[in-house]
């Protein structure tokens, strides 16, 4: 075991060296925008074009068992700060299982639950790190959102029509839980539905270190990001 973990700790500061190697000879700004690229667009929902069928009607009940379904994705967003310069990273997966349970126009229940091992961004040096070290994800593979408050809407949806909603309930990350209110895009497009949010986090109130190596840091916080397709279970 002493030696996977040396092998590991190795492994983890080398892929760092790499990265700050390439960093350094290219130039902070290079490596931002060509090396890295840039980042993700925050999720948000899709809404059925105008002209499809549906769109514009007010929805039938939806009352039901509803479940996250394929399309569906999870994942964080943070900056590294490389010589001043911030880097905007983004890591994402579509490991992602959940159900909801809906009650006239009341969403009464939600369990969300993401595959943290899976997650990868641009390095595979960074997302080792991340895995081993930062989420620990040997320990704890899979983080979870429970939803612990009803939201109830005032009138049913319009099929193709955004709506913003706010969700308070229990994210649990590296093993620890938080209570969260996170703002959220949600939409009916005819037969399914589906919702994208982020919740900004600070990663010390999971037990999680932002690594810093000297000529690249983490920012202490960030966001816990998703877009879930859902369907009729």
């Amino acid at each position: 075991m002493q030696k996977r973990t040396k092998i590991i700790t190795v492994s983890i500061i080398a892929g760092a060296l790499v990265l700050g190697a390439t960093a350094a000879i290219a130039g902070p700004i290079v490596y931002r925008d060509l090396i890295v690229g840039e980042a993700d667009a925050a999720p948000s929902v899709t809404t059925t074009p105008q002209g499809s069928s549906g769109t514009g009607e007010a929805a039938s009940d939806l009352s039901g068992d509803w479940a996250v379904v394929d399309g569906s994705f999870a994942g964080y967003r943070v900056d590294e700060v490389l010589n001043g310069t911030d880097v905007t990273v983004t890591g994402h997966t579509e490991d992602v299982t959940g159900t909801l349970t809906v009650d006239g126009l009341t969403l009464t229940s939600a369990s969300i639950e993401v595959d943290v091992a899976s997650i990868a961004t641009d390095s595979g040096n960074r997302d080792e790190y991340f895995r081993s070290s930062a989420l620990r994800t040997d320990e704890f593979p899979t983080a979870a959102f429970v939803l612990t408050e009803p939201i109830t809407v005032g009138s049913a949806p319009t099929v193709g029509k955004v709506q913003t909603v706010q969700a308070t309930g229990d994210l649990t990350l590296a093993g620890v839980t938080r209570s969260v209110t996170v703002d959220l895009e949600a939409v009916l497009n005819g037969a399914d539905g589906q919702v994208a949010g982020s919740i900004p986090i600070i990663f010390a109130d999971f037990g999680v270190e932002a690594p810093n190596l000297g000529f690249v840091s983490v920012e202490p916080t960030g966001f816990v990001e998703f877009s879930l397709v859902l369907a009729r279970a």
